[in-house]
């Protein structure tokens, strides 16, 4: 019956529930739901949002096979004799790889980042959390393509295992049980959690990528991008490792619009001219040449470098990706302070006269 259940594509789809069920038990026995404060319309985003993901998969799964038969018959289960030390590693590697550099790119590029921004907007987390994507985020994401040509090409048990093994990740990083937030407390199994985070993302590490503002020292919204490991971050420069939780999710500007027009658009479009989503939403530049002189008082603030911000000099979160990322600064006491608005000083936040120049 085994056998049988990691030679079936479907027995992916199964898992999927299964996954969602355990989880979703957790936070139901931990009383999380009654505690939660989502609208309807947040409910409606990750209920649909479902939908689109597992839809999305069965369609493109039947498509690889059924033009893969026609186009490329003789490619058709070519790797089904590789053993599975070989195709498990080759499936999850290459999966997360492609996530990873997919789930940065839509932070970086503002078109793509559109189609993500729906998983954003959640302030609170849940195992629901993940499937927070528009259509067409879901359209492209590279782990559905890769999970039915895996298929195609015979890799079916590597894939529903591997499957399995990135679904316990992905959805106990999302969820609102932070089952590694005990065993930081524990200090005879710092050794191991130290090697576990490093391998795989776990609560802590994924909710940093969720937290609203770099400005409490724990979240990296533009950063921590792994799906299911964390040695990408690592490699690429990334992660951020603090063993702590935002106590503040969602993004720093949030227009609150309806579920429709977060996972529909561009079909669907805002109203609001405000909006990313709306009909000829162009990102203003905000920054000038005159610095701004303010007194401010002890504490820690964030400065706007890529010039957007709705809130000069200060972020707001209208940079994307790693590329323009907003400087911290922390001030001991109540201070004057000249903080450049050009965006060209070499002493960033504060003024060293480029502007002049």
């Amino acid at each position: 019956m085994l056998t049988s259940l990691l030679n079936d594509p479907i027995t992916g789809k199964y898992a999927v529930l299964i996954m969602l069920m355990i989880f979703g038990s957790i936070e139901w026995l931990l009383g999380h739901y009654n505690l939660s404060k989502r609208s309807t319309s947040d409910w409606l985003t990750e209920f649909f949002g479902f939908f689109l993901l597992t839809g999305n998969s069965a369609v493109t799964l039947f498509g690889v096979h059924y033009l893969g038969n026609i186009l490329f018959p003789d490619s058709a289960q070519v790797l089904q004799a590789v053993p599975l030390w070989i195709t498990l590693p080759l499936y999850l590697l290459v999966d997360d790889f492609a996530q990873y550099w997919y789930h940065r790119l839509a932070h970086e590029h503002h078109w793509l980042w559109k189609h993500h921004r729906p998983h954003h907007c959640a302030e609170e987390m849940g195992v629901m959390v993940s499937f927070r994507n528009s259509w067409v985020y879901y359209l492209l994401i590279p782990n559905i393509w890769w999970a039915a040509f895996c298929t195609f090409w015979g890799m079916v048990p590597a894939t529903i295992i591997g499957l399995i093994i990135k679904l316990f990740v992905v959805t106990s990083s999302h969820s609102t049980w932070k089952w590694d937030e005990q065993l930081y407390r524990i200090n005879f199994l710092n050794p191991i959690i130290w090697i576990i985070e490093r391998i795989i993302v776990t609560p802590s590490f994924h909710y940093s990528h969720h937290g609203k503002t770099k400005a409490d020292k724990i979240s990296n919204p533009n950063g921590n991008f792994g799906n299911a490991f964390s040695f990408w971050d690592q490699l690429f420069g990334t992660a951020l490792f603090t063993r702590e939780f935002p106590s503040i999710l969602g993004l720093p500007v949030d227009l609150k619009e309806p579920w429709s027009v977060q996972l529909f658009y561009p079909m669907i479009k805002s109203k609001n001219a405000k909006s990313e989503w709306s009909q000829d939403f162009l990102k203003p530049i905000t920054s000038e040449l005159a610095p701004v002189t303010l007194s401010l008082e002890s504490g820690v603030y964030l400065w706007c470098k890529c010039g957007h911000s709705q809130h000069q000099p200060f972020c707001d979160g209208s940079h994307q990706g790693t590329r323009i990322q907003p400087i911290l600064f922390e001030l001991k006491k109540k201070s004057n302070v000249k903080l450049c608005n050009c965006k060209r000083s070499h002493q960033s936040p504060f003024c060293d006269n480029t502007h002049q120049l």
